[in-house]
């Protein structure tokens, strides 16, 4: 690790491009599969054990109170991010075929991530806690929202339904694990003092998520049946709208005077969109489509997220520990970007 501190790499982004090398190589298959999904469930399980137990019961609760985060979070996700996506189908036909920009409309009627929002959030030292509960209000709201959109804004041939597996899934994964945290937080202090602990299962759940959708890809065979030039254009324009969305949401956070762990919040948990919600939506709202060309936008655009929020969130935390080696050393703090 000294050692890639010292040629200036990031061994984050190292490991998130291993886990791409290898899914492409070996992807899961089957049972691999099927074992992979649980134990990609337990981690996330895991994570936010911790997060509960790391996190004061009063920074929790402040975590719920901020309305108007968790308000601007969700404004850009269901209102900002659909105009977008409304404005783009003047690439059509230029730029993008009628299904491909018929996926980038729907990625934009998605709601963000739970567990790579909050992992990013908790690596940039930012507000976890808020993080938390604006990334599950999005998943919780868009299980009605995005089905709603999807039929106002989208010609589909299937019955936009909303799914009481996906608010269980966030409820068990998710809400539950980080109560029983808050529950134990006193039994387990001696193990919170082990920092690497958090950081070892943050970055690596980040890894299982990044191993399983680029995996999922691989298997299915969604990266064939395009040519190279839709390719790029896809990859431009799902580049092109998470930075404006990087851009509006930074600008925003410091229009309103947030302080610094929550525009980390705003950034992460208002810029992203969610994979896992996204292809079970899919299979059902757009039954007869060509689905598999109709979700590759959303594919290339989780892919594009995860490596660059994983640079910046590596890049702010590493600002702010430098930070507050400076200040326990008795110098001036440091302000760090996103600040």
């Amino acid at each position: 690790m000294k050692l890639l501190a010292k040629l200036r790499i990031d061994g984050f982004m190292l490991g998130i491009l291993a886990s791409v090398v290898i899914a492409a190589v070996l992807p899961a298959r089957g049972e691999a599969a099927h074992v992979l999904d649980w134990a990609t469930k337990i981690a996330i399980g895991i994570l936010f054990l911790l997060y509960g137990a790391r996190l004061k019961p009063h920074e929790a609760l402040d975590g719920l109170r901020h309305w108007r985060l968790h308000s601007i979070v969700l404004a850009v996700t269901f209102l900002v991010f659909p105009l977008i996506g409304l404005a783009l189908r003047i690439l059509v036909p230029s730029v993008l075929t009628d299904d491909l920009y018929t996926g980038v409309l729907y990625l934009c009627l998605l709601p963000s991530t739970v567990q790579s929002s909050i992992a990013f959030t908790s690596i940039a030292k930012g507000n976890v806690a808020g993080a938390v509960v604006s990334a599950s209000l999005s998943n919780l709201i868009g299980v009605f929202v995005t089905p709603l959109l999807v039929m106002l804004l989208m010609n589909t041939t299937g019955q936009a339904t909303v799914s009481m597996s996906s608010i269980v899934a966030i409820v068990v994964q998710v809400l539950l694990p980080f109560l029983a945290g808050q529950l134990l937080r006193t039994r387990m202090q001696a193990l919170m003092k082990h920092a690497t602990v958090t950081k070892t299962v943050d970055r690596g759940s980040v890894y299982l998520v990044v191993y399983t959708a680029f995996s999922d890809g691989m298997v299915e065979h969604i990266w064939r049946g395009i040519s190279p030039l839709s390719l790029i254009a896809v990859v431009v324009v799902c580049s092109t709208v998470l930075a404006f969305v990087l851009a509006l949401t930074t600008t925003i956070g410091r229009m309103l005077h947030f302080n610094r762990g929550d525009r980390i919040v705003m950034i992460f948990c208002g810029s992203k969109k969610s994979l896992a919600s996204g292809l079970p939506m899919a299979t059902v709202l757009f039954a007869g489509h060509a689905v598999g060309l109709i979700v590759l936008p959303l594919m290339i655009f989780h892919q594009i997220q995860l490596y660059v929020c994983a640079w910046l969130s590596g890049r702010w935390g590493r600002q702010a520990e430098e930070a507050a080696a400076r200040e326990a050393a008795g110098s001036e703090p440091v302000a760090t970007e996103a600040s």
